[in-house]
C-alpha cells in the first residue's frame, strides 16, 4: 500500500515524535506531512533525511516562534493536504491532524495522543494559566475554541479507526467522538535507561517547568521538609518563580544532558511526579533505573506504575494536586521502602519498551489493512 502520515507540527522531539518515529520506523515507505518543521539542526536526526511537506502554516510571518497563535488557521491548513493517492492515511493527532480529508476508498487510522486538551476538559484550566479569564480577549479565544470542538467532532467521523495511547485517552475519545479506541502505549527507549541498583539518599524530579506540571508543588512540599533532600532538573517559562520557592534543601539544576538526568535518575531514592498527564514517559524511565516513583494518582500514572497494593509494588500514588496529599504520600514511601525492588521497577517498565510498540502497531497495520480489504471484497 502507499501510505502518508499527517503529523500537527515538529518543533521538538518530544513524547509524540518519539512514537512518530517508531510509525516511520515500522513503514519507511510512507511519506510525511505536517502543518509546519521548525526543528533545530541538532534535532532532525529521528527524520533520517526524510522530505517533510509542510502546509502554508510553515510561510506565515513569524511562524517559526508563533506557530501556535495560527490555531484557528490550522484546520484549514490540514484540508488542504492532497493524500488523495494514498491507499492508507495514519494521522499522528493531539490537535488537528486527525482533520486531513480521505475518501470512501482510502484507510484513515489515527494515532491519536489526546483530543484537542485546550479546547475540551481542560479549555478552563488553559485559559485560566493563559491569563485569559475575562476581557475581551478572552472571548474571542473562547469563541474560536467553541468553534474548534464544533470541528473536532465532526472530523472524527472521517477516522476508520482510532488507536490511544492510553485507557485514560481510550476513555476521553469515547466521552468526545463516542468512538472506541484500542490501546497501543508509546514506545519508551528503555535500552537508554540502565538499571542501577544502590539509591542515595535524594529525591529528584525533572520536567519543563510549565504550570500543569506542578513543579512549584513538589518544591513546596519539600521545602517544608528540610531534613529531604530534592533534586529538580529542567527549565521553563516558571523557573524564576519555582527558584523563589526553593528552600536550601532543594537544588535547581535548570536543564541537564541525557547523561546527567539519567545519573540522577539512577542514584535518586524515588522520582517524583505531580502532573495529571495523559501517559507520562519520565516515570517510566526513572523506573527503568530501577526507580521507584511517588505519582499524583490520576491519568496515565495509573496505568504504568504499579501502587501500593500491588505485590511487586513500583510507586506510590497521591489523591490531591496539594502539598499535604504529597507529604503524606512521601511518608507511606519511606515507611513501606523495603517492598520496593529496583529489578521489579525495571521489570515493569519493559512493557513499554521500543520493540513492544512496533511489535503492537505493526500488527495493528496490518490487521486494519487484511481485515478492511476482506470487507471490501464481500461487498463487491
Amino acid at each position: 500500500m502507499k501510505v502518508a502520515i499527517v503529523h500537527d507540527w515538529i518543533t521538538v522531539y518530544s513524547g509524540a515524535e518519539r512514537v512518530l518515529e517508531q510509525m516511520m520506523s515500522c513503514i519507511p515507505e510512507a511519506d510525511l506531512y505536517c502543518l509546519a518543521e521548525f526543528l533545530p539542526e541538532n534535532s532532525r536526526g529521528f527524520l533520517k533525511g526524510r522530505v517533510v511537506r509542510t502546509s502554508f502554516i510553515q510561510g506565515l510571518p513569524f511562524a517559526k516562534s508563533q506557530y501556535r497563535n495560527y490555531l484557528p488557521l490550522m484546520p484549514l491548513a490540514v484540508e488542504q493536504f492532497d493524500v488523495s493517492g494514498y491507499d492508507l492515511v495514519i494521522s499522528s493527532s493531539h490537535a488537528v491532524a486527525k482533520g486531513v480529508i480521505t475518501g470512501p476508498d482510502q484507510l484513515h487510522l489515527c494515532m491519536c495522543y489526546s483530543p484537542i486538551r485546550y479546547a475540551w476538559d481542560l479549555q478552563h484550566q488553559y485559559l485560566e494559566e493563559a491569563g485569559l479569564r475575562k476581557g475581551v480577549k478572552a472571548w474571542v479565544v473562547r469563541w474560536i475554541l467553541h468553534k474548534m470542538r464544533i470541528w473536532d467532532v465532526r472530523t472524527s467521523n472521517g477516522v476508520d479507526k482510532f488507536i490511544a495511547i492510553s485507557h485514560f485517552i481510550k476513555r476521553r475519545i469515547w466521552k468526545i467522538y463516542r468512538r472506541e479506541a484500542e490501546v497501543i502505549y508509546p514506545p519508551v527507549d528503555i535500552d537508554a535507561f540502565e538499571l542501577h541498583e544502590s539509591k542515595e539518599d535524594f529525591y529528584l524530579t525533572a520536567s519543563r517547568m510549565v504550570p500543569y506540571k506542578k513543579i512549584d508543588l513538589i518544591v513546596e512540599a519539600f521545602s517544608g521538609m528540610p531534613e529531604k533532600k530534592l533534586v529538580v532538573i529542567g527549565d521553563g517559562p516558571d523557573f524564576e518563580k519555582i527558584k523563589l520557592k526553593a528552600k536550601s534543601n532543594v537544588t535547581l539544576l535548570g536543564y541537564q544532558s541525557h547523561a546527567v538526568l539519567k545519573d540522577h535518575m539512577q542514584r535518586a531514592k524515588a522520582f517524583v511526579f505531580a502532573a495529571e498527564e495523559d501517559f507520562g514517559i519520565a516515570p517510566l524511565e526513572a523506573q527503568a533505573c530501577g526507580t521507584p516513583v511517588i505519582a499524583y494518582g490520576k491519568g496515565g500514572a495509573l496505568e504504568t506504575i504499579r501502587g501500593m497494593d500491588s505485590e511487586k509494588p513500583t510507586g506510590v500514588f497521591f489523591d490531591k494536586q496539594d502539598v499535604g496529599s504529597l507529604i503524606q504520600a512521601i511518608k507511606t514511601f519511606e515507611n513501606g521502602a523495603d517492598r520496593f525492588d529496583p529489578a521489579a521497577c525495571r521489570e515493569n517498565a519493559q512493557r513499554f519498551s521500543v520493540q513492544s510498540f512496533r511489535e503492537q502497531f505493526t500488527t495493528l497495520v496490518e490487521n486494519f489493512a487484511k481485515d478492511n480489504r476482506k470487507s471490501r471484497m464481500e461487498d463487491k
